[in-house]
């Protein structure tokens, strides 16, 4: 029953974390927008029915039922036709989508508001609020990353043994168990614990576990004198490294394939084991480098989504596994977080930094999906006032008539389909994250 009530607060907790993230994404918005002086009606976090709204001043702030998003209602969206010409239903569904998005924004401006519209504010003042909302998303990010690295810090190798192995397999080897007729591993026959700390091998101080494995991998049937911690006291045991065939890995810990997509191997010293982790508070400096990278991941992402999309749809109607480092709707997040919170055996410290983290990598995605050059995200209102400021440019430098602000209502077919390819998008992914969760914990 604990268990339970655990994943349920782990559940809980995301929520509230997710409905934050998205009130202060619409907060970037709301501020400038209030500040250049555009009239706000309405600061929403969800969507659907509203469980709770209330007036103050020009706009009415309140929380919907479904915590999908948010947004904020500005008026004047969308400049009027040009010469006030309209297009007419009859010409067909999408020029009708064209024209109820202007009604809509010249129906929202009331009597003396046109200068309180959001279409006519200069360029660099419409960015700044379209880019007010994953700004701050970005800023969240940092601040859980500093959390994360400064505060709790970052996991390293110690030079403490966590495991032993009791044989030496071959890297190509398929076994996970030993035979008896399998070589016995240097460490074990050195009479090696998990739990022993190493202090020097073959006479050079150990700092890092880097260091102890340096020598080890190149003292393959050199007898090394190894001087280690075991409950408080000091002990001294020879072990000799045997040359075995290992994987070459990458910096990241992921091992090196060739041309051909074989894993690439090496002859070295091998012992058989290996260390336990520890968290090392890191510096300030670290933080925006991770962001950095965590940014460059989603964007990754995003620009490989139909072929992650399809891995997903494979893996939810068939017997395929989900790619634990693909994308995942907010149901997918929930059971993770619950998932993370009702585990007995990790301390309550990891469970925070852990939250902490999966709430800051939330905040990068909704920064890099927000700056997508597509209507309705905020980066397709960038791109309509980028062009803008282009046209008149051109404009200006050949003397030609100010265009005038871009008609973005133009765009409402592409945003049709665009909203239409997200909503369908969700939907996989809830159902994938339902019948066929992302499993991190084996």
């Amino acid at each position: 029953m604990e268990t339970v009530l655990l994943y349920i607060l782990g559940i809980v907790i995301m929520v509230i974390g997710i409905a934050v993230s998205i009130g202060l994404h619409e907060i970037g918005h709301l501020v400038p927008a209030k500040l250049f002086g555009v009239k706000v009606t309405q600061y929403m976090i969800g969507f659907g029915k509203t469980l709770f709204s209330k007036k103050k001043g020009d706009t009415e702030y309140g929380v919907k039922a479904i915590p999908l998003g948010g947004y904020i209602s500005m008026i004047g969206m969308y400049p009027p036709a040009k010469d006030g010409k309209e297009e007419t239903a009859s010409r067909g569904f999408f020029r009708t989508l064209v024209q109820d998005a202007r009604s809509a924004s010249a129906e929202s401006v009331g009597d003396g508001e046109e200068d309180r519209t959001f279409y006519r504010l200069p360029v660099w003042k419409r960015i700044i609020i379209m880019l007010g909302g994953p700004t701050m998303n970005l800023l969240l990010a940092i601040l859980m990353f500093a959390i994360v690295l400064v505060g709790f810090g970052a996991p390293q190798a110690s030079t403490t043994i966590a495991t032993v192995s009791e044989c030496v397999l071959p890297a190509s080897s398929t076994k996970t168990s030993c035979d008896p007729d399998d070589p016995l591993a240097p460490g074990a026959a050195a009479g090696l614990e998990p739990g022993d700390t190493i202090i020097s091998v073959a006479g050079q101080k150990v700092d890092t576990w880097d260091d102890a494995t340096e020598i080890i991998r190149t003292s393959p049937g050199t007898d090394l004198e190894v001087v280690l911690e075991r409950d408080g006291e000091t002990r001294t045991v020879t072990l000799t490294p045997l040359l075995t065939e290992r994987l070459v890995l990458d910096d990241t810990g992921e091992a090196q394939t060739d041309a051909a997509g074989e894993p690439v191997t090496e002859e070295v010293g091998f012992v058989g084991i290996g260390s336990q982790s520890e968290l090392v508070p890191q510096p300030v400096t670290a933080v925006l480098p991770a962001v950095g990278d965590n940014v460059a991941q989603v964007a990754n992402m995003i620009l490989n989504l139909p072929e992650r999309l399809v891995g997903i749809a494979n893996a939810a109607f068939g017997p395929g596994e989900r790619d634990p480092n693909g994308p995942m709707s907010v149901v997918g997040v929930g059971r993770v977080a619950g998932e993370i919170v009702s585990l007995e055996e990790v301390p309550v410290s990891a469970k925070v930094q852990t939250m902490v983290g999966l709430l800051g990598s939330l905040n990068v995605a909704l920064f890099v999906f927000n700056l997508v050059p597509l209507l309705p995200l905020d980066g397709g209102h960038v791109a309509a006032a980028l062009w803008e400021s282009i046209r008149r440019f051109f404009a200006k430098l050949f003397s030609r008539k100010d265009p005038g602000p871009v008609d973005a209502a133009k765009l409402m077919p592409l945003t049709f389909v665009v909203v239409i390819l997200l909503g369908g998008m969700s939907a996989l992914l809830i159902f994938a994250d339902i019948v066929k969760p992302v499993n991190l914990f084996g």
